[in-house]
Formats: C-alpha cells, sequence, structure tokens
C-alpha cells in the first residue's frame, strides 16, 4: 500500500479513495501523535476545521469533526473558507490544529484532507508519516484510547472566520484599489463570498464570474484552470485585470487588461520588485521551484534579486523560506507565500497585493509583468504510468540525456512525478517553441512505452 500522504496532505476520489472511515480514523491519528509531541501542552486541545463547496466535503467534514471531538479537541468549524483562511484562523485563535476540506484546482468527484500544525504552518513530513503510521496501526484493530464524559471534544460554529480573515487581509495591503476595474474568478470555490468581499472592501470596482458553487460546478471550465472565461470578461468590462483562483483560493493567475495571461512567475516577478522598492524583500531573495520559467530566473539575475530554487511544491518554497528567514516565495502554478502575512500560499491575498502594485505605480499590469519574457515551455501530463518509476528507469534516463543534449543551454528538461495527481509531468524549454514540442511530444512517449 502506497503512502496515504502525497505533496498537499491525503487526496482521492471521495467516497472511493478517501471515505468517511479514513476521513475520521486520520483526524484521531492526528490528535494523539500531536498530543505526543506535545503540541497540546498539557492544556484542552481546539481544532480549526474548514472546506471548499464540494457537496463530498459535508460528509467528510461531519467524519473529521466527530474524529477530533472523540479524541478530546474542542472543534471550531468555519464552513466554506479558502485554504489560507483555514491556516490563518488556525494562527490568530491559537487553535492547536487546523484541517482543511479540499481537493484544490483537482476535478469534483476528488477531495482532500490537509493538516496545519499550531500557527498555522503545514505539517512536517515526519509527522505525516507518524499519523499515517498510527492510522494503520488502529486501522487494524488496536482499541483507541478514548475519552468519556466531559473529556470529549465540543463542537460550535465560528462564524466569525469570515470577517476576521478578510480584516486581515484588508490590513496588510499597502494602499487601497480605488480606481481599478477588477474582474474575479472564483471557481466556483471557497473564496466565492471572501474574494469579492476583499477587493470591494479594499476600494475596487468589482466584477465576479464563477462565483456561485452548488456543490458540483467547482473547478468546471473556469477558474486558474481554465483562464478562457476570465479573459473574455476582463476584455468585454473593459477591466483593468483578471484574477482567477482555484477551488481552495492558495493560487492566483492574473489576465492583463487585453486579455493575455499572467502566471505565477510573472506575478512573483512583479512583488519581488515591489518587495524590493519596500525594504522588505528579506535577504534581497525570492524562492521558487525548479518548475519556474528561464525568462523568471533571467530577469532576477539582471533586476539584482537572487534566486533561490526548491524542488516542486508550495512546501518546499515554504520550507527554504522559514529556513533562511526569507520574505517571498512561490510557483508558475500561482501559489505565492508572502511570509510576513500569511503561513501558505494566499490566492486573495496575492491578487490583492498585485492590484495594489498596479494602483500605487500607475502602471497597467502588462507592463509591469513585462519585467520577464517568458521562454517557450511546453507540459506535457502523461497518464496511466507506473509514476513511481521514473527516477529508476534507464530507458527513460538515456531519453532524457539525448534531449538535453538537442537543447543545448537554450533550453531544459524535466520529468517528475505529480504529488497530487496519478501522473508523470513532461516539462521541457527551449527558446524555439517547435523545438520544445517536440522533444516533449518524443518524451511523452518514452515515458508512456518505459513506465506504461
Amino acid at each position: 500500500m502506497g503512502r496515504l500522504f502525497g505533496t498537499d496532505g491525503v487526496r482521492g476520489v471521495a467516497n472511493a479513495d478517501l471515505t468517511a472511515e479514513l476521513a475520521m480514523g486520520l483526524s484521531v491519528a492526528a490528535a494523539h501523535v500531536l498530543a505526543e509531541a506535545g503540541s497540546f501542552a498539557g492544556h484542552r486541545p481546539t481544532a480549526v476545521v474548514g472546506r471548499d463547496p464540494r457537496a463530498s466535503g459535508e460528509f467528510l467534514e461531519a467524519a473529521v469533526v466527530a474524529g477530533l471531538a472523540s479524541a478530546g479537541v474542542d472543534v471550531l468549524r468555519v464552513g466554506v473558507l479558502p485554504t489560507p483562511a483555514v491556516a490563518y484562523l488556525t494562527g490568530a485563535l491559537g487553535a492547536d490544529l487546523g484541517v482543511m476540506l479540499s481537493a484544490s484546482h483537482n476535478a469534483m468527484p476528488d477531495n482532500g484532507i490537509k493538516f496545519f500544525a499550531r500557527g498555522g504552518h503545514k505539517l512536517a513530513d515526519e509527522l505525516e508519516d507518524r499519523i499515517e503510521q498510527v492510522y494503520r496501526q488502529h486501522s487494524t484493530g488496536e482499541p483507541w484510547d478514548r475519552p468519556t464524559g466531559a473529556g470529549v471534544g465540543r463542537v460550535r460554529d465560528y462564524d466569525e472566520g469570515f470577517d476576521k480573515y478578510v480584516a486581515h487581509l484588508i490590513g496588510v495591503l499597502p494602499n487601497r484599489l480605488d480606481g481599478l476595474r477588477i474582474v474575479l474568478d472564483e471557481a466556483h470555490g471557497a473564496a466565492s463570498r471572501v474574494s469579492p468581499e476583499a477587493f470591494a472592501r479594499a476600494g475596487a470596482e468589482v466584477v465576479t464570474i464563477g462565483a456561485e458553487p452548488d456543490g458540483l460546478n467547482i473547478n468546471d471550465g473556469c477558474g486558474s484552470t481554465h483562464l478562457e472565461m476570465l479573459k473574455a470578461a476582463v476584455v468585454e468590462h473593459g477591466a483593468d485585470l483578471g484574477i482567477a483562483h482555484d477551488g481552495d483560493a492558495d493560487r492566483c493567475l492574473a489576465v492583463d487588461g487585453a486579455g493575455n495571461e499572467v502566471d505565477g512567475d510573472q506575478i512573483l516577478a512583479v512583488l519581488a520588485l515591489a518587495m524590493k522598492e519596500a525594504g522588505t524583500l528579506r535577504g534581497n531573495t525570492v524562492v521558487a521551484t525548479v518548475m519556474s520559467n528561464l525568462g523568471f530566473t533571467l530577469a532576477m539575475e539582471r533586476e539584482g534579486v537572487q534566486l533561490v530554487q526548491t524542488a516542486v511544491g508550495d512546501r518546499y518554497v515554504l520550507e527554504a523560506m522559514k529556513e533562511s528567514g526569507y520574505a517571498l516565495g512561490g510557483e508558475q502554478s500561482g501559489h505565492v507565500i508572502v511570509l510576513d502575512h500569511a503561513t501558505t500560499g494566499d490566492g486573495t491575498l496575492t491578487g490583492l497585493m498585485l492590484a495594489a502594485r498596479i494602483a500605487a505605480t500607475g502602471r497597467s499590469l502588462a507592463e509591469l509583468a513585462g519585467v520577464m519574457e517568458r521562454l517557450p515551455q511546453i507540459l506535457v501530463n502523461v497518464r496511466d504510468v507506473d509514476k513511481s518509476r521514473v527516477g529508476s528507469s534507464a530507458e527513460l534516463s538515456q531519453a532524457v540525456a539525448e534531449a538535453e543534449r538537442d537543447l543545448g543551454a537554450t533550453g531544459r528538461v524535466l520529468l517528475r512525478p505529480s504529488g497530487t495527481e496519478p501522473l508523470v509531468r513532461v516539462m521541457v524549454e527551449a527558446a524555439d517553441i517547435e523545438q520544445a514540442q517536440a522533444v516533449a511530444g518524443r518524451l511523452a512517449d518514452v515515458v508512456k512505452s518505459a513506465l506504461g
């Protein structure tokens, strides 16, 4: 049996891979492991539990809450809020742990469980491993140590979480957004109420699309994975920019006034220069992943900003930031972490800060994003293969070496197994898009034959 925890919690098809029994068991295990680790320090623990609007989140939330309360943890149920809101509230309320139910950008049938430690930080790998170990140990029949009477956890709704989080977002903005017209695509997800409210309170004129979640339409043809609707809306409404979130709103992509996509690398570049100018870019350094476009690397070098690169995954970006005290990091996919104001990627905060830079400078998003030139980058997702053998296949290693020789110094190749989906990602970057497409196609074919 494979490891339950991926790069972003436990995910799977709800009620098939991710069952109520698994959700409850993991929650009980998390409570026991964190208690063993001394996280509760002898006091009665409290957990913040939130979810995105997926229909399956309703029964999974009930299972998680039941598991935590049965383990003696008091639960503050915040309802439908973004992942970064749950992380923020976990820290702001002094809770001992947080739990978010979401599969982020995945399709509606999927769902996931993500745990946060005290302070709103993601759990370290060793704690996740221990939770999984304890869960498996008890799922085979070993009884839990269960409190009774007054020892069981109490559950209450915490409706104040919405306003508390929005007030936090507004409070950290460097300036208001008056005069900007902004289209927001909420992916029918967790930020459908929060993001429009925050942008409006900050002074922007807001046009909202994809903000009518019904439990079944999350990420369906909208949001950060489907920008077509946002691009059309920005042009139609003559907006200054558009902002797109994913299902749990921990990422942000943008569209300029002409309807052109502005990806996470470009957003990170704009914010890096803004923070450098403000003197808040600690170490004059930004943290990104190996998936960042080469154009981003060149732009940061030209602007005198140091770049630290990590493995793919916002958790690895965050680890590098915390280890060295850096203030800004992110991914091309739109996960941007501003560590002074958030403990995880926050799509609404990122969008607000990007808009604030436009308002402060009077420059268009296209002009600001032009600080970097995106080199052609082709990404192919190869499904139905054994992703665990990416690093051990001799046939695949030989194909990658040949591709790198063909590209020379003008490009690069990156193969990696997805941490959240059953597929292998093939990324090829080159100065010429046709060459990038050809090389990516050849490598994808080799992945299918070697790992299929």
